[in-house]
């Protein structure tokens, strides 16, 4: 049986790619959940809102049902007392009111009117306090049930905030364990470039040696030629690499050549060589053509490193150890990487 080779770091990688997509769907659910849960709460506020006018026009008519109920107490108080007080003084002083059948029946009459005035002050009182009791039912009844509205609608706000607030943090761990993972994969590839750079170096160092030396055995006469001597070294080569090296952690921008705001691959390199006095163009191939080819086997800090076709596709800054440092695509920022001596390098370049 033949052994997996992925990685072990693959697979907690790719473990938790699925866990932050599956964080991903759990939390656009709750999303549309919440969203919904957002439209029952705009929808009980709504109700809320026309329970209160309900509750306030409730409020008016009881202010004057309480206004005739006032009213009918003051009509029955003062009916009530005077029958009282007069004792039927008033009548017998009135002349309509003399010893007569004749008055005797007019006054009779008017006591039944004075009576009748009261019992109908009396209903009117009754009818208004029935009433006053009805709505004061209605009103607590929609109190009641505004109240019992807002509070399950705050309820399941609050709810669906918890959610979402713990499918964010949940998601924010995962993510925080990615971009560890993707740190650790990315210094681990760079690291084996890096090494796998500093054999080729080697190789080539060893390669060249043989050369001189076999050019050496057979004399300047044989038919083996010399190698070519390589270019001098540059003056200024650490003094770029310093300068480059402030700018990591800054982020590519195309076309981009301010420090601490953006660079792009040539816009970086440009501005860490004009920093110890070499003017460069500000286009990669343009800085190959004015650049002395350099063997991978003499590489010093400071050389620049080519890629694409005439090396118009990109161009890095070599810094020592098999390592480099670029401004490498849009989303990225300038870091030091493992020397890429791979498909689509063109050669290195001394300013």
């Amino acid at each position: 049986m033949l052994s997996s080779a992925r990685p072990a770091g693959a697979d907690q990688l790719s473990d938790a790619k699925a866990k932050a997509a599956q964080l991903n769907a759990e939390i656009q659910a709750d999303g549309a959940r919440i969203s919904a849960l957002g439209q029952a709460y705009d929808q009980a506020q709504s109700q809320i809102a026309s329970l209160d006018q309900q509750i306030s026009a409730t409020k008016g008519k009881i202010a004057a049902d309480q206004a005739e109920v006032n009213k009918d107490q003051s009509t029955l108080r003062k009916a009530a007392i005077n029958a009282y007080v007069d004792g039927g003084s008033t009548a017998s002083s009135n002349p309509l009111f003399s010893n007569n059948q004749h008055t005797q029946a007019v006054a009779e009459e008017y006591n039944q009117v004075a009576e009748g005035d009261i019992n109908s002050a009396v209903a009117n009182l009754h009818t208004a306090q029935t009433q006053l009791n009805q709505q004061e039912a209605s009103l607590q009844s929609q109190e009641n049930q505004a109240q019992a509205q807002a509070q399950a609608a705050q309820q399941a706000q609050q709810q669906a905030q918890q959610e979402q607030n713990a499918q964010n943090s949940a998601l924010s761990q995962v993510q925080g364990q990615i971009a560890t993972l993707v740190a650790q994969q990315q210094a681990a590839q760079a690291a084996a470039e890096a090494a796998a750079a500093q054999q080729k170096i080697a190789a080539a160092q060893a390669q060249a040696a043989a050369q001189s030396g076999a050019a050496a055995a057979t004399g300047s006469g044989g038919n083996s030629a010399a190698a070519d001597p390589p270019p001098p070294s540059a003056p200024g080569g650490e003094g770029a690499v310093q300068a480059a090296e402030t700018q990591i952690g800054v982020p590519y921008v195309w076309g981009g050549e301010t420090p601490g705001v953006g660079f792009d691959c040539s816009g970086l390199t440009a501005w860490a060589w004009g920093q110890v006095g070499v003017g460069l163009p500000h286009f990669s191939g343009a800085q190959m053509a004015d650049s002395t080819p350099v063997p991978i086997s003499d590489l010093e800090p400071g050389d620049l490193l080519f890629y694409g076709p005439g090396g118009a596709d990109h161009v890095a800054m070599y810094v020592g150890g098999g390592q480099m440092i670029e401004a490498p695509y849009t989303g990225a920022s300038v870091w030091i990487t493992g020397l890429r001596l791979g498909d689509g390098f063109a050669g290195a370049g001394r300013p």
